[in-house]
């Protein structure tokens, strides 16, 4: 007959050390090929957990893993932030950026807010206040929701609570997709004027950007492998953050570029100047490190720098190439599935709508010849026909 598990709370001891201070070790046990085990773990030391209950909610995320099989009633009182610690150990996202954000919301904003509130008690309507009163981003705010509706998927999931019961799923973030400032868009003009307060590489690293429209975490993680000057071609692969190499952004990241025979050429003459000029070398290494340049130095002291001593303000940012980049496809008339290809997008929406900022001339023009059809067979006052008749 099916034996249905117990819960198990394990046990608590302070264990003296030979070397260094007391400790608290957790006791469980483990099933293994039908046989009990006991298991010891350090949870820390004792002066970071002074009390056996702090050293218990230490261990919380360990519990509710070896007691997936034991009855859910012994889980009333649950907390979120216990949930919290075992998404951390078993679900966090490995790309390291992803990572960096996600435990930044958790630890930073949710966390403080919910960390012991037991999720039956977590409210939609509560939880929407909450984020109304954040003082961040519209856009912040729907990550942070994000990130709490997949802890609650999870402890769905872990059947730590009934499948449909999510409260974040009732709660709204408004106004999400609303831009706080509307994204600097630089003209052809402005993009001339920018570039001879440049010194190398950050200059070849501009005209990169702005010519292909790559996002600058993919830009500093370019190896000269990645290129085919032969065929004309740029493969981007990786990414780097901090100079940690990693995956890109998304799977529609991961793309063949066609690479212009002017912007090859210019690229062939940096690597003659380059301090790493191997197939395998980073194509824009910190000649320091050896390793991908930190891409925030570069945007606060090298292009907010250029963009003030340009007359451009101090708005220039990495970003700037990629948003300008978009518009000038929309000059030249691209089709907008060609234009969803090159920006490697996984939506034409996100073409359209996020980086969708057509030039002002361009506007002007296509403004103007609408108003000519309207004004022209229109009744005119006197003083103002002349002028028209005379175009």
């Amino acid at each position: 007959m099916f034996k249905r598990a117990r819960f198990q709370f394990g046990s608590l001891r302070t264990k003296k050390r030979a070397n260094g201070p007391d400790a608290w070790e957790f006791r469980f046990y483990e099933d293994t090929g039908g046989k009990r085990i006991r298991r010891y773990i350090t949870v820390g030391r004792a002066s970071q957990y002074p009390t056996a209950a702090a050293a218990r909610k230490a261990v919380q995320a360990l519990l509710l893993k070896i007691n997936s099989d034991a009855p859910q009633r012994a889980l009333v009182g649950l907390t979120l932030g216990t949930l919290m610690d075992r998404y951390i150990q078993e679900e966090l996202p490995e790309r390291y950026s992803t990572r960096v954000s996600y435990l930044s919301l958790l630890n930073r904003h949710i966390k403080p807010k919910w960390g012991d509130i037991p999720l039956d008690r977590v409210k939609a309507m509560v939880a929407e206040d909450w984020l109304k009163q954040l003082d961040l981003a519209p856009k912040t705010k729907a990550h942070i929701r994000s990130l709490m509706h997949l802890l609650f998927r999870c402890a769905e999931r872990w059947e730590l609570m009934e499948t449909g019961r999510n409260p974040i799923a009732l709660v709204r973030v408004k106004n999400c997709t609303k831009r706080l400032k509307r994204p600097r868009v630089l003209t052809v003009e402005e993009f001339y004027k920018l570039l001879p307060f440049l010194r190398e590489p950050y200059r070849t690293m501009v005209i990169t950007a702005q010519c292909l429209g790559l996002r600058v975490s993919e830009i500093v993680a370019l190896r000269w492998s990645d290129f085919d000057f032969e065929r004309l071609t740029l493969l981007v692969e990786r990414s780097a953050v901090k100079a940690r190499v990693d995956e890109v952004k998304t799977e529609y990241s991961r793309d063949e570029v066609p690479l212009h025979p002017d912007l090859a050429h210019i690229l062939l003459e940096w690597r003659e100047r380059a301090p790493f000029r191997g197939d395998t070398d980073w194509v824009f290494g910190s000649p320091i490190t050896g390793k991908p340049y930190y891409q925030e130095h570069i945007q606060k002291a090298h292009l907010r720098e250029a963009g003030k001593k340009a007359g451009l303000g101090a708005e220039i940012g990495w970003h700037t190439f990629r948003h300008s980049y978009r518009s000038w496809l929309d000059e030249t008339g691209a089709p907008m599935k060609v234009q969803q290809e090159l920006m490697r997008h996984a939506s034409i929406q996100t073409t359209m709508n996020v980086y969708g900022q057509a030039m002002l001339k361009s506007k002007r023009e296509a403004n103007s010849k609408v108003v000519e059809m309207a004004l022209r067979g229109a009744p005119l006052p006197r003083e103002v026909a002349p002028a028209i008749a005379a175009r």
